[in-house]
C-alpha cells in the first residue's frame, strides 16, 4: 500500500504545474495524522485537499485578467480575397459570441469579395498600401490608397482602433504599423506553425507542402504579428488529419473549417482581456469564466 507521501507525490505528478513541494502544509500534516484511516478514505481526503488548493490556486494566481465589463473593442480588418474568416468573425460579433465592433477594413485588393462584403455591411473601407501600379477592377468610388503614415492617422487618432486582425491580407505589413500595434495584431495561417510558413507559403500553397512532405497532421494557426512573414507568437492552433488521398483543395476545406471556429476565439480573447504573457514571451487564451 502506498503512504501518504507517496500518494501525494503521485497526484502532484498528473497534476502539474503544482508539485508535491507546493502542496499546502496543513494538508501535508492532515496526512500524515491519518495512518489509521483506511486508505481507500485517507486518499480521498488527500484528492478533496489537493483539488481545494488547485482550485485557490487558479482563481487567484493563475486569473490575474480583470472581469469586468468592457465596451466593445474596436478592429480593424485586412483582406486580401473573399474574406471567409472576416466574415466568420462579423458573424460572431454580430451573434454577440465577440465583444467587438468592426471600424475598418483595409484592402490591397478593393473590389475583392470582402471588400463589397464590408461595403454593404456599412464598414469603412480603406486602399492599403499606396502603388505606384495602378489596381485592378477598383470600383469607381473608392478612396484613394494611404500610405503607411496615413493610415496610421486614420486607425489610431480617427477611428481609434484597438487591434488589428489580419484575415487572408497577403502583403508583409509594414513594420512601422507592426509597432503601433505591438502584441495587439492577429493573423491566421492555414498550417501548423512554425512548419509550412513564410514568404509566399499562403493558401493552396501550404496544403500542397503539406502533402508533399509526408506529414500526418496540418491545421490552423493564429499568432500575433511580428515584422516578418508567420514568425509571430503563436496563441492557439487545431489541427486536422492529413488523409492519404488529400488533394490541396480537400485539406483546405478541412482546415478552412477549423480557422472559421478558431479565429473568432481568439479575437474574442482578444478584444476581452483574455489573453496573458509568461515571462518567456509565450502568450496564455484563457477561457470566459
Amino acid at each position: 500500500m502506498p503512504s501518504s507521501a507517496e500518494s501525494i507525490t503521485r497526484l502532484s505528478s498528473c497534476a502539474q504545474p503544482f508539485p508535491a513541494r507546493h502542496f499546502p502544509p496543513r494538508h501535508r500534516f492532515a496526512c500524515r495524522q491519518t495512518s489509521l484511516v483506511p486508505a481507500k478514505q485517507r486518499r480521498s481526503r488527500i484528492t478533496s485537499g489537493y483539488r481545494a488548493f488547485c482550485s485557490a490556486q487558479l482563481q487567484v494566481a493563475d486569473l490575474p485578467v480583470s472581469r469586468s465589463p468592457r465596451k466593445p473593442a474596436k478592429l480593424a480588418v485586412f483582406v486580401s480575397g473573399g474574406g471567409s474568416n472576416f466574415r466568420a468573425i462579423h458573424d460572431a460579433i454580430l451573434t454577440g459570441h465577440v465583444q467587438a465592433q468592426i471600424s475598418a477594413i483595409v484592402s490591397d485588393a478593393p473590389g475583392c469579395g470582402a471588400w463589397a462584403y464590408a461595403r454593404q455591411a456599412g464598414i469603412p473601407t480603406f486602399c492599403f498600401p499606396k502603388s505606384s501600379k495602378p489596381y485592378l477592377d477598383m470600383p469607381a468610388d473608392t478612396p484613394s490608397p494611404l500610405d503607411t503614415t496615413t493610415l496610421i492617422q486614420v486607425l489610431k487618432h480617427q477611428l481609434e482602433v484597438e487591434y488589428v486582425v489580419l484575415a487572408g491580407y497577403l502583403k508583409l505589413v509594414p513594420a512601422e504599423l507592426v509597432r503601433e500595434y505591438k502584441d495587439a495584431m492577429l493573423n491566421i495561417h492555414p498550417g501548423l506553425l512554425p512548419a509550412f510558413g513564410g514568404k509566399g507559403l499562403y493558401g493552396l500553397r501550404v496544403h500542397k507542402a503539406v502533402i508533399a512532405s509526408g506529414v500526418r497532421f496540418s491545421g490552423a494557426t493564429v499568432h500575433f504579428v511580428d515584422e516578418h512573414y508567420d514568425t509571430g507568437p503563436i496563441l492557439a492552433q487545431a489541427v486536422v488529419p492529413v488523409h492519404p488521398y488529400d488533394t490541396p483543395q480537400t485539406l483546405a476545406a478541412r482546415v478552412l473549417e477549423q480557422e472559421h471556429k478558431l479565429y473568432p476565439r481568439a479575437v474574442a480573447a482578444l478584444a476581452e482581456g483574455r489573453i496573458t504573457w509568461r515571462d518567456d514571451g509565450v502568450p496564455i487564451l484563457w477561457s470566459p469564466q
